[in-house]
């Protein structure tokens, strides 16, 4: 069973930047990806970014403000948030995707608030 604990959230103003963190137990393989999505009251949850080894996607409402990285070491994956807007306020969920032989298993965040003020 796989575990995330996230960390990071809070309340910003616009222009301003929050670190979120994700740190996972378990056995997290370079090749599962970990991720953020984000859902905000009556939307639908939607992808911010991932990655897989080195490989990132970013959604395009956070392309070129937004940074995922990840620490294979401390099996812990980072969203840095630079340039925040009101339209990013949502609850950041942390996502894990096993890639395994016979299955493809997700594993979620307890979810923490972002709350950015104009």
């Amino acid at each position: 069973q796989v575990q995330l604990v996230q960390s990071g959230g809070g309340l910003v103003q616009s222009g301003g930047s929050l670190r979120l963190s994700c740190a996972a137990s378990g056995s997290i393989f370079s090749s599962d990806t970990m991720g953020w999505y984000r859902q905000a009251p009556g939307k639908q949850r939607e992808l911010v970014a991932d990655i897989t080894s080195s490989t990132t996607n970013y959604a395009d409402s956070v392309k070129g403000r937004f940074a995922i990285s990840r620490d294979s070491g401390k099996n812990t994956v980072y969203l840095q948030m630079n340039s925040l807007t009101p339209e990013d306020t949502a609850v950041y969920y942390c996502r894990v995707q096993l890639w395994r032989v016979w299955s493809s298993q997700d594993y979620w965040g307890q979810g923490t608030q972002v709350t950015v003020s104009s």
